[in-house]
């Protein structure tokens, strides 16, 4: 009873907020981040409505509840734990803009596989170095982001020690860079647990790769209880995003092992991808995510502004396993949709240039050869951006409760690379 309370409490303060969302103008989430108290965030910058099936989402949302994950979790234990997220994101991204790409991939990568439980974070499996774990399989090689996950958890232990988990981290962490970077505000609910386990073989045969057709995608997605349109809704996540080239090289010239380039891609932009990603001869791989370095899965998030120098290093931070520099990449926005962007935002050009047959990826291209999500690409490009953000919204509110870990289940880990 007491958690179905919760749950309902939670939907009308969501639908509330709904309702004032509406004044806020695209373009101005930033300041509204910055701005709000902890403890009014919905008031100020949710915006979540949808012309069709709020009110089962609510319901789905609310289902969640009973799993002992809840709106303001921590209220009592750390009570300034998702304020603490948000201004050490700030702080972040102050510096670094392309941390929203970054952990929307690192917090994709997670979820997909096993659910939201942290375990893509993790340098050994059940503490056996011997384990291969998700950061060594191939599409998490080029992940980034772990030093900003341990650099947020460091500042939290040191308020509320063994409290706060690195799955909600990273949940907080992710939502609050989209937000910075332009995309919508949507709650969260917390109290998610650390698995103390790494699941590398999933990892190898779970993550969706860039060259999956859209039947493969759609699959996989809909393994995970994602429609056709949370699917394309959260592929949008492209919109602010730069794919690494090593993710459109097979396209060029080596097209699933025919030697030829993609026959899809139009002469003109093929050279055009061909002049940002000249590769020299060397053929790259194209396994791995269908995102791509700097950015997060299923959406890539990249810079969205000029660099300013590294923050320093915490003491606690970690890297990835093949964490480099960020390699060469293409962003959507940049003159390959100039004509039908603003050229930064979370806006609809990612499904504008999908009409117009300029897709990066061959999976984002395939999103046009199937009716049914070739029709959603048409209603956001033609929208004004505010389906595409309600969705997305909801479907990363969606994704975050994947099969979390909750009361006596995992742990709270003293340090997001290692388990217990």
């Amino acid at each position: 009873m007491m958690s179905a309370m919760k749950g309902w409490a939670f939907a009308l303060v969501v639908i509330f907020s709904v309702l004032l969302s509406w004044s806020i103008p695209r373009g101005e989430s930033e300041r509204a981040f910055l701005s709000f108290s902890s403890h009014e965030p919905l008031v100020k910058v949710v915006s979540l409505a949808s012309a069709d099936g709020g009110q089962d989402f609510f319901m789905e949302m609310t289902d969640s509840a009973a799993t002992n994950i809840e709106y303001d979790f921590y209220r009592d234990t750390c009570p300034e734990a998702e304020t603490i997220v948000r201004s050490t994101m700030a702080q972040i991204y102050s510096q670094h803009k392309n941390v929203s790409a970054q952990l929307l991939r690192l917090f994709f990568h997670d979820c997909f596989i096993q659910g939201c439980d942290a375990s893509v974070l993790l340098d050994h499996s059940n503490g056996n170095k011997n384990h291969s774990v998700e950061k060594q399989a191939v599409p998490n090689k080029s992940l980034k982001g772990f030093d900003k996950i341990d650099q947020i958890k460091e500042v939290l232990e040191n308020v509320c020690p063994a409290v706060v988990s690195c799955a909600d981290i990273l949940a907080l962490a992710t939502r609050d860079g989209v937000v910075l970077a332009g995309g919508p505000f949507y709650p969260l609910f917390t109290g998610r647990r650390d698995s103390a386990r790494s699941y590398y073989d999933e990892a190898m045969a779970e993550i969706p790769k860039p060259d999956d057709n859209i039947t493969q995608t759609l699959h996989l997605f809909s393994l995970r209880g994602f429609t056709d349109r949370e699917t394309v809704s959260l592929l949008g996540g492209h919109n602010i995003g730069k794919i690494g080239c090593e993710f459109i090289q097979s396209r060029l010239h080596n097209f699933k092992g025919t030697r030829k380039p993609d026959p899809t891609v139009s002469p003109s932009f093929l050279n055009e991808m061909r002049v940002f990603c000249e590769d020299n001869g060397n053929e790259k791989s194209s396994q791995g995510s269908p995102m791509a370095a700097n950015m997060a899965s299923p959406m890539a998030f990249p810079t969205t502004g000029p660099m300013a120098a590294p923050m320093a290093s915490s003491p606690m931070a970690s890297r990835g396993m093949n964490e480099k520099p960020a390699p060469r990449g293409m962003p959507y926005f940049q003159q390959l949709s100039s004509s039908v962007s603003s050229g930064a935002g979370f806006d609809t050009h990612y499904y504008q240039s999908l009409l117009r047959g300029r897709g990066l990826l061959f999976a984002d291209q395939q999103l046009m050869a199937n009716e049914r999500t070739a029709r959603l690409v048409r209603a956001y490009a033609s929208d004004d951006g505010s389906t595409f953000r309600m969705d997305f919204a909801r479907a990363m509110m969606k994704m975050s409760n994947l099969n979390a870990l909750t009361g006596s289940q995992g742990q709270v880990r003293l340090e997001c690379t290692l388990a217990g």
